[in-house]
């Protein structure tokens, strides 16, 4: 029954229906009912977890997510990374977290994964790391891509650190797209190449038929006319950001 996992899922759906999200699920379908698989997502917020969950409640599953370890170190999501079998990623250390996701999907699970790894501040997709493809591979599972759109205008990184939580009636599509199978002879760079592609289509489609992208609003890629900013100013602050953190890190280090 997993007791914690369930009461996260009420307390999602309930936090939806007090905002009045317009949730806009497509491809359904396409979730495995049973069985292991990777579900690779893109990022372009700090909440577009929930949707795509809410997505697999509806159909009767739930997710195993790969997340940063630093969450750790915070008692309350400690607590919950361990009572919702969450794979915490340590990048200095990614080897166990890899070994682990390949584990829940042999156990049949879902593995939530974000091959962007980080915040696309462009809205744009980044480059994507092999991880994906290469524990799909190894546990041989498919991978089944989707999309989220519009969970970004609650909460993302921009340059005011802008939040919309309140009853603001956003709609939020969810696309999943047909499940890929990545055969072990494939070069998991091609294979990477090729999801990227796939899921850049799925993400041009699911814009195209989400409704009006204000022109200079903030959460509409400058692709579309919107006031983000291009992948390669975006790039540049991401440089600076991780920077900044490298930084941190080796003080923290430093002083211990």
């Amino acid at each position: 029954m997993e007791p914690v996992y369930r009461t996260l899922e009420i307390i999602a759906k309930g936090l939806t229906r007090a905002q009045g999200t317009d949730l806009r699920f497509r491809g359904l379908h396409n979730i495995p009912r049973t069985g292991g698989a990777v579900l690779t997502v893109n990022h372009t917020g700090y909440v577009d977890f929930l949707p795509v969950a809410l997505g697999l409640y509806r159909v009767g599953r739930r997710a195993r997510f790969m997340i940063k370890s630093e969450v750790m170190d915070v008692a309350i999501m400690r607590f919950l990374v361990n009572h919702t079998k969450t794979v915490p990623v340590d990048r200095s250390a990614g080897a166990d977290a890899y070994r682990a996701a390949v584990a829940e999907l042999r156990d049949g699970e879902i593995v939530i994964v974000y091959p962007e790894t980080t915040i696309s501040r462009s809205f744009e997709l980044k480059e994507f790391k092999t991880g994906a493809v290469r524990m799909a591979a190894e546990a041989t599972v498919p991978i089944v891509p989707a999309i989220v759109w519009g969970a970004h205008r609650q909460w993302t990184k921009t340059a005011t650190g802008k939040r919309d939580m309140g009853r603001s009636h956003i709609p939020v599509a969810v696309c999943y797209g047909r499940p890929i199978t990545v055969g072990a002879d494939v070069p998991a760079e091609e294979a990477t190449a090729r999801l990227r592609e796939t899921m850049q289509d799925l993400l041009h489609g699911v814009q195209d038929d989400y409704g009006p992208h204000p022109t200079g609003a903030f959460w509409v890629p400058s692709r579309l006319g919107g006031g983000a900013p291009t992948p390669e100013e975006a790039r540049v602050i991401e440089d600076a950001e991780a920077a900044q953190k490298a930084q941190a890190r080796a003080r923290r280090k430093a002083n211990r």
